[in-house]
């Protein structure tokens, strides 16, 4: 299948080959574009190089690209997934990942070693108040760095070449100009992404686990009820 991915631009680098190791293609669509705020960014990098924090957490893989050639700290750094990891690993940056793309994993994956501790997170102008709650419930002391926004491109996403659009996160849902079709499969990445969507009215046929290649798995499993692509 032919497959539209919603990414922010410089995020869909590797996507082609891991599609194709799926036996899709696929290209990306941008219903959002990133809007760096370096007096954030600056102010995460100059705690994290004074020591004030003992955990960094990374949400995501555009601000472990941003922060990675700039960071120089002693705390535990932890990667959401492999694609977050490897930005960091570039590098040099030794980091831990998580086991699941969920950041609600995040707490339940440090265990009681987080009571106490400093913890940063360098992420998006997004709110995730379950995930700063979870922390603080945990014993932990978290500081938030909204190192970039999200803002609509405002662009209708080209999708008549498409067999298939895959969400890959609610916000990219949200702000979508997109104009559904019979002949077009919809997919979420994830449950978080897919909630998004059946509360706008859409109903992902395929949903993954948080990663794109979990979503492609879960593609084919769902072609070959179908009876096939």
């Amino acid at each position: 299948m032919k497959i539209a991915v919603t990414r922010l631009k410089g995020k869909e680098k590797s996507d082609a080959s891991r599609c194709r190791a799926y036996g899709h293609e696929c290209y990306s669509v941008h219903p959002l574009m990133s809007e760096i705020r370096e007096q954030e960014i600056a102010a995460f990098i100059d705690a994290s190089s004074a020591g004030e924090l003992d955990c960094i957490f990374f949400t995501s893989a555009l601000p472990a690209k941003i922060i990675a050639p700039r960071l120089s700290t002693s705390a535990r750094v932890i990667a959401i997934g492999p694609q977050t990891a490897k930005e960091l690993r570039e590098y040099n940056i030794d980091c831990e990942t998580l086991t699941s793309f969920y950041s609600r994993d995040f707490v339940p994956f440090l265990g009681d070693w987080i009571r106490g501790k400093r913890i940063g997170i360098p992420r998006a102008d997004v709110p995730n108040q379950n995930l700063l709650d979870s922390i603080t419930n945990a014993g932990g002391i978290v500081r938030e760095f909204r190192c970039y926004g999200l803002e609509p491109t405002g662009e209708d996403l080209p999708l008549d070449e498409a067999d298939a659009i895959l969400f890959t996160s609610a916000m990219s849902y949200v702000k979508a100009r997109w104009t559904p079709r019979d002949t077009l499969l919809v997919m979420a990445i994830g449950d978080i992404t897919a909630s998004a969507m059946k509360a706008g009215g859409t109903v992902p046929a395929v949903i993954g686990d948080g990663s794109l290649e979990g979503s492609l798995s879960a593609l084919n499993v769902y072609l070959g009820t179908k009876g096939g692509a």
